[in-house]
């Protein structure tokens, strides 16, 4: 396979991309940070919205963490009450995680918060045609992450 020399436009682009999502993520999970947990408690519960249920070695392999890291974060999640754990009914070495109701909510609450802080922070700091660039930036993303 041949290797294409990208531009440099599309390098730099790429930078400020990966810095500013970073950015952003850190900043919508502390606007809503609710009670002790961690961002890796927050980003599990958020993990395990997409996939429930889940084992805790198929959440690491999500969050790109070691399975004993996600153990102990899953533990701690299932400590505060909001998963639970049953044995895999198709292996019964395995356990699949769940959301208890109080974690469910706690999901929505979060997520609903990260949304209602973005939206605001875009409309206090941007101007009405600023927001419609972002759009159409947007519209460009979702062309880079479609198959």
């Amino acid at each position: 396979m041949g290797s294409k020399t990208v531009p440099a436009a599309a390098v730099a682009a790429a930078q400020t991309l990966r810095v500013l999502v970073g950015r952003l993520r850190r900043q919508m999970m502390d606007a809503t940070a609710v009670g002790d947990l961690t961002s890796a408690q927050a980003s599990a519960l958020a993990r395990l919205a997409k996939m429930e249920p889940a084992t805790a070695s198929v959440l690491a392999g999500a969050e790109r963490v070691r399975p004993q890291s996600m153990a102990a974060t899953v533990a701690a999640l299932e400590k505060l009450g909001l998963v639970r754990r049953e044995d895999d009914p198709e292996d019964g070495r395995r356990q699949l995680i769940f959301f208890t109701p109080e974690g469910r909510a706690y999901g929505q609450g979060a997520r609903a918060s990260r949304q209602e802080w973005l939206a605001r922070a875009l409309a206090q700091r941007l101007t009405e045609d600023e927001l419609a660039v972002v759009n159409e930036a947007l519209a460009l993303l979702g062309r880079v992450v479609e198959p």
